[in-house]
């Protein structure tokens, strides 16, 4: 797909894949638990720092403390469930942009799971 004057275009044909590619099966990637109910199950991470990681916390789980983001951006989707940031509550389909030096308490009421990126680490 590309983007050509506001519009997205597809294109049909058939190609190797890529070595600039890699791809990550979720249900493959390990699972660390960061605090009781919130588990990380890293994707990728990038040679400058960036990366991207699925969260998913279980119902009622709450962040310990305040997550900063340093050095960069934290950029966030809410894949499925209810995810609240301490200030207010995003559902399934939310995208949340999280400036260099902003914080949040993460947490979860009913449980989620958020796809996040960082592209500065």
């Amino acid at each position: 797909m590309s983007r050509r004057s506001g519009r997205w275009a597809t294109t049909r044909c058939s190609s190797p894949s890529s070595p600039e590619r890699t791809p990550t099966a979720v249900a493959g990637a390990p699972a660390t638990e960061l605090f009781p109910g919130i588990r990380l199950r890293p994707l990728w991470k990038g040679e400058n720092g960036a990366g991207a990681d699925v969260v998913e916390f279980g119902p009622g789980s709450c962040w310990q403390g305040k997550d900063v983001h340093e050095p960069g951006p934290e950029e966030v989707y809410v894949v499925s469930g209810v995810f609240n940031d301490g200030f207010k509550d995003y559902p399934a389909g939310s995208f949340i942009h999280a400036p260099a030096g902003s914080w949040h308490i993460p947490q979860s009421r009913t449980g989620c799971t958020l796809f996040v990126f960082y592209p500065e680490g």
